[in-house]
């Protein structure tokens, strides 16, 4: 879910599973953050607009009013849409066989209730059924992501592969192959997720960057670095500013990589993150001309 001020993304937060979703300040302290502006926070996003952000859908907006402290918080009712290209459903799930998709609602509600070793078998089965169910693949591959298996890069290609439209796979691939330092095969996964719906999302343009930069491609690297930080106004990916300061220093302008790094500290929690852009700032600083 998005907040958004005069055409920018000013807050960001994620519905549950029934949809629900609180606007609210933040935790995080800092000048990039709602807690520095010293009204209410009701009152911060008064003409603002709420819509939702779901890779294949449109959303209706919802303005948000001054409001009383009698008043209902309910905004009221956002309606998704689906569009043509690419979908966060896929088109396979309705041609799947009854006993797969029997196995797949049994393997959602085991989710819900983390039984997570039954939810992957039942999966399993549904997969076995009908082996281009690419809903099923993607779940399969989510439990597998979280146990930290190698299986879950085969599980989430074979989503896919057997729906190349169906998005949801795409940054987890991403996410994978960072981690596997295969620079290559991020842009090959965030490039993908980019031509089916070049809208994006915040993890697909930080990857993208990620992937550019170090292929030294500095200026799309730049390019998706800020699109990322733009959409992500309370820095749920804390790692966009530090790689855009970055990039913007290779790119010899270390004014802006200057002020990036600052915004940062006004966030990063203490540890070696913030001690590292620290270090970063003292060695710009003496080369920007006050």
């Amino acid at each position: 879910m998005t907040v958004t001020c005069d055409g920018k993304a000013r807050f960001t937060t994620n519905a549950d599973r029934k949809g629900f979703f609180i606007i609210s300040a933040d935790d995080t302290l800092g000048s990039t953050t709602i807690n520095a502006n010293p009204k209410p926070v009701a009152d911060q996003y008064v003409g603002c607009l709420v819509a939702a952000d779901v890779p294949g859908f449109n959303s209706t907006t919802l303005p948000i009013a001054t409001r009383h402290v009698m008043d209902s918080p309910n905004l009221g009712t956002i309606t998704l849409r689906r569009e043509d290209g690419g979908s966060g459903l896929s088109s396979t799930t309705a041609s799947a066989p009854k006993e797969a998709i029997k196995a797949f609602e049994k393997a959602r509600a085991e989710s819900l209730d983390n039984k997570l070793d039954r939810a992957q078998k039942d999966l399993q089965k549904a997969v076995e059924i009908y082996p281009s169910f690419a809903e099923a693949w993607y779940q399969l591959a989510r439990i597998q992501e979280s146990a930290n298996s190698p299986d879950a890069w085969n599980s989430f290609s074979k989503a896919v592969a057997a729906d190349a439209k169906f998005l949801l796979p795409y940054p987890h691939l991403a996410t994978l192959a960072a981690a596997a330092q295969n620079w290559q095969e991020v842009l090959n996964q965030t490039d993908h997720a980019l031509a089916i719906d070049p809208r994006g999302g915040i993890d697909i343009f930080y990857y993208n960057a990620l992937g550019n930069f170090q292929l030294k491609n500095l200026g799309p690297a730049e390019a998706s670095a800020t699109k990322a930080l733009a959409m992500d106004p309370l820095h749920r990916q804390p790692n966009t500013e530090q790689l855009l300061a970055v990039i913007l220093s290779q790119k010899g302008d270390a004014a802006g990589a200057l002020q990036h790094l600052r915004n940062c500290a006004t966030y990063f929690a203490p540890g070696p993150n913030l001690d590292l852009v620290l270090q970063q700032i003292a060695t710009l600083e003496p080369n920007v001309k006050k």
